[in-house]
């Protein structure tokens, strides 16, 4: 088997036995999953139930206390070598982080750039763009999710929706090769949510990998491969949308379905 083939046959995010303590509080327990090339995961769960922690351990904002993750064939944790644990360096950590984009439940954008600024940083910091280079690869990505005329506003000026639409441009300023997305619509009024789950359901019809924190079912059900139900910290259910919603088969899934599905 060639190289390449080997390489396209691997996940894209492979999670093995992850745990994750905060002081006595196990907010992981020996959580394992796997996420394949262009396929959307869906997390769901109630609140504490570990699912934005999970994601946290995905591009190391947070640590893991025990197991492994490992991105498009590259350890994120530390790796056994001649029986000692080596922890990846903060230059391989970073070009990991370059590959794996986050957009945030509250955006997180700087409010003293423009928009335009905003998507051009990481691109010069850490890719390395000349300004005109960044500057043409954010205005395309601002006419992707329908908003090119905001390119000069500072982020305060948008709406909440337009301000999230600015922070998954940023994400895929960097080319990432997965994006994980932080319950993306939960700070939004309802009337701006149908806006940034659109232009999700577009990055997923071109086959980007997305690992989405959210209870948005009407998504899961166009989008989601697969859906993930966690409390406590365990992956209590998994399968398709259809299956997790639909038929679940676990006492703790049917109570919370029930008190989110209308």
């Amino acid at each position: 088997m060639s190289t390449k083939l080997a390489t396209a046959n691997q996940p894209m995010i492979s999670i093995s036995n992850v745990s994750k303590f905060f002081g006595d509080f196990r907010a992981l327990d020996d959580v394992s999953l796997t996420v394949d090339r262009g396929e959307v995961l869906m997390i769901v769960g109630p609140s504490g139930s570990g699912k934005s922690t999970l994601l946290r351990c995905i591009n190391y904002l947070e640590v893991p206390d025990a197991g492994e993750i490992i991105i498009d064939g590259k350890h994120v944790t530390p790796k056994e070598i001649d029986g000692k644990f080596v922890r990846l360096k903060e230059r391989g950590l970073n070009a990991i982080r370059a590959e794996v984009g986050m957009v945030f439940q509250r955006f997180e954008l700087f409010p003293h750039l423009t928009v335009l600024e905003n998507i051009c940083l990481a691109q010069q910091k850490v890719r390395k763009s000349s300004r005109s280079e960044s500057e043409k690869v954010a205005r395309g990505l601002l006419e992707k999710v329908g908003i090119p005329e905001q390119a000069n506003k500072y982020p305060p000026k948008l709406s909440g929706g337009q301000q999230q639409r600015v922070a998954i441009a940023r994400s895929l300023a960097m080319q990432p090769k997965v994006i994980l997305f932080d319950e993306p619509t939960s700070a939004l009024d309802p009337e701006m949510i149908n806006e940034v789950l659109d232009v999700m359901l577009t990055l997923a019809s071109e086959g980007m990998t997305m690992v989405v924190v959210s209870h948005e079912m009407g998504f899961a059900r166009k989008a989601a491969h697969q859906v993930v139900f966690m409390d406590g910290g365990t992956i209590v259910e998994q399968g398709t949308p259809d299956q997790v919603f639909g038929a679940p088969q676990h006492e703790r899934t049917k109570l919370f379905l029930s008190r989110i599905l209308h």
